[in-house]
């Protein structure tokens, strides 16, 4: 055999390793895509865990903002026009219920007392002189033939007349006189002064008369109000005298407790949600209104209810469900959502006690399935 003849005797024999090499890699590709829905249908048998519906009581906490408001507050405006003569009060000054805050002077209302006490006395005069003429016409009418009826009762007639002018011109210079009083501010219960809006000499009088700001506002702030809008869901959860916590920003690790005092019983048209106050106790002035505070509201157990895990809970587009394994089948079942604590959430539905319920709730799981 020549050296030719065995050079393509070797050439075939490489290409006939590298046919078969290529056959049995293209084989064993084969061979792996025969066993992939194999797997897949190991995947689709996997078993779906679930748990057995029981009732549990769930007790948990709220946690909302809410806001110090003064028990007491108010605008004080001047209830004449008149002039600013002198003010006795600043802010942060404490004052007392009654105590004078400020004085204005008005000279048309001091000349207007002048007239009607001028009036009151001579409609007083005109009254007893009335009077006196008609008790003498009927010690002499006693005499018969001295006085004529119709006299004595002309002159019982002016009386009345008269008494009921010297009534009016009372009224009249008591009305001065109040007005005369209005020109003095005090105080309509004891708190602090927040804010002073004029100055002696200002000229004051009624919201939009004068001045559109008030002289004085008036807190007290020895009580607060903590204020809190709670949403619907948890209102049957609240009772009066139920004790809260709470803590502010300004005072880092101090906390707080008040009892709730007042309930709105109604809800806001726009918060769907019900006004409740709490009464603070406020003696060494830590507290201040307007500050914002954290709440901390208990929400006991009242009756035990169906508590399932968070996971168990499907949302979908068509609404919330469980998903209940009845006869080998899955079954979506809407519920309705309560509280939530540690993870677990109260449902209220079509349910039962002792139900299987899938623990890992998703929408490959479907209905019916």
């Amino acid at each position: 055999m020549s050296i030719l003849q065995t050079t393509k005797t070797n050439r075939t024999l490489f290409i006939c390793a590298i046919m078969l090499l290529i056959t049995a890699v293209i084989w064993g590709c084969s061979a792996g895509e025969k066993k992939q829905p194999g797997t897949t249908a190991i995947a689709e048998t996997r078993p779906i865990g679930t748990f057995l519906l029981d009732k549990q009581s769930l007790s948990s906490s709220l946690t909302m903002p809410g806001e110090l408001v003064a028990y007491q507050q108010v605008d004080l405006y001047a209830k004449v026009n008149s002039f600013v003569k002198k003010l006795y009060a600043d802010v942060g000054t404490q004052v007392t219920a009654g105590q004078l805050l400020a004085t204005m002077e008005a000279p048309e209302i001091t000349s207007q007392l002048s007239g009607a006490e001028s009036r009151l006395k001579a409609m007083e005069a005109i009254y007893i002189a009335s009077r006196s003429n008609y008790n003498r016409l009927l010690e002499t009418s006693k005499t018969p033939g001295t006085i004529s009826p119709n006299d004595l009762d002309q002159a019982l007639a002016k009386q009345q007349s008269d008494n009921a002018q010297w009534q009016a011109a009372k009224a009249a210079y008591r009305e001065i006189t109040d007005n005369r009083n209005y020109l003095e501010i005090r105080a309509p219960f004891s708190g602090v002064i927040t804010s002073r809006n004029v100055s002696s000499g200002a000229y004051v009088g009624p919201s939009g008369k004068g001045s559109e700001l008030p002289l004085f506002t008036l807190q007290e702030q020895h009580k607060l109000r903590l204020v809190v809008s709670v949403p619907e869901l948890y209102n049957a959860y609240l009772n009066n005298n139920d004790t809260i916590t709470f803590s502010v920003r300004s005072l880092p690790g101090e906390h707080f407790s008040a009892k709730i005092m007042r309930q709105a019983g109604a809800l806001d048209s726009r918060l769907r949600s019900q006004r409740i106050e709490m009464d603070v106790e406020n003696t060494g002035k830590k507290l201040f209104p307007g500050m914002v505070a954290e709440i901390t509201i208990p929400l006991p157990a009242k009756d035990s209810v169906f508590v399932v895990p968070e996971s168990a809970i499907l949302p979908s587009a068509e609404g919330i469900f469980v998903i209940k394994i009845l006869k080998g089948k899955t079954i979506w079942v809407p519920v309705q959502k309560g509280r939530t604590a540690n993870e677990k959430t109260e449902v209220f539905g079509k349910l039962s006690a002792g139900d299987s319920i899938v623990t890992q709730a998703s929408e490959e799981i479907r209905n019916e399935q």
